[in-house]
């Protein structure tokens, strides 16, 4: 009996190490490729202005990409990035704000603090200090906060959520004005407890039931979309199956929409304007927004 449960605790030990590489390998890849993707995105079509500060702290930075031809009362589209709340940077994504302010939409990336020197709730606190920061110099920076995207990838995606869906709710000023929430490979629904990649991002000591956004839906007016990667290998389709679930018992708005032929990474990289025309993901996200936007 003890050598049936050691061989078990040693093949799941196996499998969350052999996850934790595959995972360090391809946050890699995604360095090269990004890197590779932002010295070829067009440099034409928008306005940058880069390292906006937020907050008082070295990672409450932001950018904002400028639409030269705007839409109708100039949507704002706020981008965060993933990378299991450990990994990443603003300037790893000017290929995300080149993509949407050619559309017509402006388009803010932000950084925040990382694990595991911080740990949660420390990066939805400064998404919510962002927001207000944006919300109370809209003039100055030339946005305008009527019509409000919250858009993540992966950790960026529970981030988002997380600033609507939250334990203790924050004061964010422009709540109302939050009109869309699109979440790409997200994860709001899981155990971090030991997690192989993640577990430095939360503390231990704190259930589960006590941080995920799946806990703390409410009803509202939002409308929500859940991208799905086809061939996800790191976040569980049923983190989106659930969550779509609840928002829905709550009344509100919420679709999944599976892009077919991306991963975890890839569903991220296919916005580049390098690439969009061979897969779906921008194009679904403008028609979603299209449709949700209308006056």
């Amino acid at each position: 009996m003890l050598n049936n449960v050691t061989r078990v605790i040693t093949k799941t030990l196996h499998q969350k190490v052999e996850l934790a590489r595959t995972l360090y390998k391809e946050f890699r890849l995604y360095d090269f490729g990004s890197y590779v993707l932002n010295r070829l995105t067009p440099r034409k079509g928008y306005t940058l202005n880069k390292n906006i500060a937020y907050g008082l702290k070295a990672r409450q930075r932001l950018d904002i990409f400028s639409a030269e031809v705007a839409r109708e009362q100039r949507p704002l589209i706020v981008f965060v990035h993933g990378g299991a709340w450990l990994h990443g940077d603003k300037k790893d994504y000017r290929f995300v704000g080149e993509a949407f302010a050619k559309e017509g939409y402006d388009v803010v990336v932000i950084n925040y603090h990382l694990a595991p020197k911080y740990v949660f709730p420390s990066y939805i606190d400064d998404l919510n200090l962002a927001l207000n920061y944006l919300t109370q110099h809209q003039t100055k920076l030339k946005i305008r906060t009527e019509k409000i995207v919250l858009m993540g990838h992966s950790a960026g995606a529970f981030n988002v959520m997380s600033a609507i869906y939250h334990p203790k709710p924050y004061a964010l000023q422009c709540r109302s004005q939050i009109r869309v929430i699109i979440g790409l490979s997200g994860p709001y629904h899981f155990d971090y407890k030991d997690d192989p990649l993640c577990a430095d991002a939360f503390d231990q000591n704190v259930p589960y039931q006590n941080v995920m956004p799946y806990y703390f839906v409410e009803t509202n007016e939002v409308k929500h979309y859940l991208f799905l990667a086809s061939n996800d290998q790191v976040v569980g389709r049923n983190n989106s199956e659930d969550f779509h679930r609840i928002l829905q018992e709550k009344g509100n708005h919420s679709q999944m929409i599976t892009i077919s032929g991306t991963g975890h990474v890839s569903i991220m990289g296919s916005v580049s304007s390098l690439f969009s025309r061979y897969f779906q993901t921008k194009k679904q996200i403008l028609a979603v927004l299209e449709e949700a936007l209308k006056p």
